[in-house]
C-alpha cells in the first residue's frame, strides 16, 4: 500500500533527522499528494516540483538542455538530473524523481509505459531504475507513484543497513 510505504519513509527519515523532496513529471503531483496524505509528513517531507513541461525540467531543476534536446524528457539521465536538481533546490537530504510516458500516445519515440525513476542522496549517491509499466494512463501514473516510493524506501533501508524483507 502506497500510504503505508510513505509512512515508513517519513518515520525512518524523521528518526534520522533527514528530509526528502520529489520531482514529478507524468505523475503531476500524485507522489507529493500521497506523501502529504500521511499525518506527520511534515517531519520529513519538504516539498517538490511538478515539472510537467520539458523546459521546466531545465529551468527549475537544472536538467541539461543539451540532454533534453538529444534524448527528450523520458530518459534515465533526465530522471537522475531531476532527482539531483530537486534535492539541491529544496535542500533535502534525499529526493526521488519520475519522468515517463503515461499515454495514451508515445512521446519522444518512447512507448507508453516507459518510466524512469531516480533517487538522489547524500555524497552524490544516485540510483535510477527503468520501469516498463502496462495499463491505461491512470494505472501507469498510480504504479509510478507506488514504484517511486518503493524505490526510495529500498534505498533508504539499504543506506541504513536494514533490509526491506
Amino acid at each position: 500500500m502506497t500510504e503505508a510505504t510513505a509512512a515508513k519513509i517519513i518515520s525512518l527519515l524523521a528518526e534520522r533527522g533527514e528530509t526528502f523532496a520529489v520531482a514529478e513529471s507524468l505523475t503531476g503531483g500524485l507522489i507529493g499528494a500521497t506523501v502529504t496524505g500521511v499525518a506527520g509528513s511534515s517531519a520529513a517531507f519538504v516539498g517538490g516540483v511538478i515539472s510537467y513541461a520539458t523546459d521546466l525540467k531545465a529551468r527549475l531543476l537544472g536538467v541539461p538542455e543539451d540532454l533534453l534536446a538529444a534524448e527528450g524528457a523520458v530518459h534515465p539521465d533526465v530522471a537522475a538530473a531531476m532527482a539531483t536538481g530537486v534535492r539541491e533546490v529544496t535542500g533535502a537530504t534525499w529526493a526521488v524523481a519520475v519522468t515517463g510516458v503515461a499515454g495514451p500516445e508515445p512521446q519522444d519515440g518512447k512507448p507508453v509505459g516507459t518510466v524512469f525513476c531516480g533517487v538522489s542522496g547524500p555524497g552524490g549517491s544516485l540510483k535510477v531504475v527503468d520501469l516498463r509499466l502496462t495499463g491505461d494512463r491512470h494505472s501507469i501514473r498510480i504504479h509510478t507513484c507506488e514504484m517511486a516510493l518503493d524505490l526510495l524506501l529500498g534505498v533508504l533501508l539499504t543506506n541504513s543497513g536494514e533490509h526491506s524483507g
